[in-house]
Parts: C-alpha cells; sequence; structure tokens
C-alpha cells in the first residue's frame, strides 16, 4: 500500500534501499526533537550556572570554572543538532557568513580546555573563557539576520 501511495503521489516508485530504513527507523519525532533539545540546553545552563558558582573554590576554582563553562556552552550548542539535524547544523556552521565566528568559537573552546588541563595556566584560561563568551555570542546572533549589522553600529555610535 505504501508503494501505491508513493507512485500514485509522484514520488520514486523504486524499493527505499538500506540505508534509507537506517534513516527512517531512527528519526525522531517533532516532539522529542524539542525535548531532547530543551534538555541540553538546560544542562548546558546548569553547567555554565555551576562553573560560576564553582569560580571562587579555592586554589580549583578557576579551572573548575573553565571546564564547566566550556561544557555548558558545548551542551548549549549542540542541543540546536536535535533541531537541525547533525548534517545540516554543520553545514550551516561552515557556511562563509559564519566561517570565522564558527573557528574562533571552536579554537576558544579547545584552548580553555588546554589552558586548564595541560599548560595548568589560569590567566589564560579566564581570558579564554571571556573570548569564548564573545565568540559564542558572535556565532549565535549570525543565525539573526541583521542582526551583526545592528551590534556593529551599535558599538560604533558607544565608541565616537
Amino acid at each position: 500500500m505504501d508503494k501505491l501511495k508513493r507512485v500514485l503521489s509522484g514520488q520514486d516508485a523504486e524499493e527505499p534501499g538500506p540505508l534509507a530504513e537506517v534513516v527512517d527507523a531512527s528519526t525522531l519525532s517533532w516532539s522529542t526533537r524539542i525535548k531532547a533539545f530543551i534538555a541540553c540546553f538546560a544542562i548546558g545552563v546548569l553547567c555554565s550556572i555551576l562553573g560560576s558558582c564553582l569560580l571562587w573554590v579555592p586554589r580549583k576554582g578557576l579551572i573548575l570554572f573553565a571546564v564547566f563553562y566550556t561544557l555548558g556552552n558545548i551542551s548549549s550548542l549542540g542541543s540546536t543538532i536535535f533541531l537541525m539535524g547533525p548534517m545540516r547544523q554543520l553545514k550551516r556552521m561552515f557556511e562563509p557568513t559564519r566561517l570565522i565566528a564558527t573557528i574562533v568559537m571552536l579554537l576558544c573552546l579547545i584552548l580553555t580546555l588546554c589552558s586548564a588541563f595541560w599548560w595548568h595556566n589560569k590567566g589564560l584560561a579566564l581570558i579564554f573563557c571571556v573570548l569564548q563568551f564573545f565568540a559564542l555570542a558572535w556565532y549565535s546572533i549570525s543565525y539573526i539576520p541583521f542582526a551583526r549589522d545592528a551590534v556593529k553600529k551599535c558599538f560604533a555610535v558607544c565608541l565616537s
């Protein structure tokens, strides 16, 4: 019956291949996608808040802040995969309009973790967290039409 519906609706009359069957079996419903997005984003926000609270812990506070803040940003960024799908998300991340913002953001995420774990430099970790914030904000507003232009104009007016 499904084959007849596909033929009558003008869709491909051939049997779907094994890859199409796997994709169809692994797709999530829209309500499941929304729930997963909200859960992943909430975990990201919770990690960022927890990292901010851990900033005041003696000795290891700044490292814990850097790690939890970075994990929170990764989780928040990853939450959009549930809305768009992984391939579409990657394609949109590396579009020419947001390529530089994506590279800077990913570089800041990596350098924050490197400064916390391998270099043991708290000052660099804090600097990279601040850069991470601005890079993620600049990346995020690239999805809003004309938002970057508005921010540029706002800063130009404030600085002149």
